[in-house]
């Protein structure tokens, strides 16, 4: 029973901290690079006939070039709500209109507003790899409870250990994100 209660640490604790590196990611994509992508209009919701509806759901969505982003509605009366959410989101992009399409030109970076964005990064990193802590230190605190319980100590050692190995793939993981996004963003 001990070694089953054991297994279930073990398989629990890299799923929980596949979620947290998943939000990392998630979180990472709004943080925009200078490059056109739809995802940093992720999160915007457009009020639509009443009720909050993801910006994606009330239109095509799609990259023009680098730097532009359209966005076609589906329903025409639509394009004003669209233009609202936009502005009130608050991403940095004024939205133009043309009484068919949304046009969202994204202004090139300065290098102050990259290292602003290196530094918004880093500091989502930095939330991943608290959250991928507290996972371990949650797991660790379990085995040592499996432990008093009846678990053997090299059971417990090496369940230990195996949470530790975990932890560090994961921790490497977001530190490579995070430098593949700074090269992202400090490129011009």
């Amino acid at each position: 029973m001990m070694t089953e209660d054991l297994a279930q640490v073990l398989e629990g604790t890299p799923v929980s901290m596949k979620k947290a590196m998943d939000y990392f990611e998630t979180e990472l994509v709004k943080i925009r690079a200078g490059k056109a992508n739809p995802a940093m209009l992720d999160g915007i919701v457009v009020d639509y006939y009443g009720n909050p509806t993801p910006i994606s759901q009330v239109g095509n969505l799609s990259v023009m070039d680098a730097r532009t982003l359209t966005i076609q509605p589906w329903e025409k009366n639509m394009l004003q709500p669209i233009e609202r959410a936009i502005i009130a989101s608050n991403i940095g992009v004024n939205p133009q209109n043309d009484g068919n399409i949304i046009r969202l030109f994204l202004p090139p970076l300065t290098e102050e507003r990259r290292k602003e964005l290196v530094k918004r990064s880093s500091a989502e990193g930095e939330h991943a790899k608290i959250a991928i802590r507290n996972i371990r230190r949650d797991a660790i605190e379990h085995i040592k409870k499996l432990q008093k319980d009846g678990l053997s100590e090299d059971a417990a050692k090496d369940g230990e250990s195996e949470i530790q190995d975990i932890t560090n793939n994961y921790i490497t993981l977001v530190d490579r994100h995070l430098e593949a996004k700074e090269k992202e963003i400090m490129s011009v």
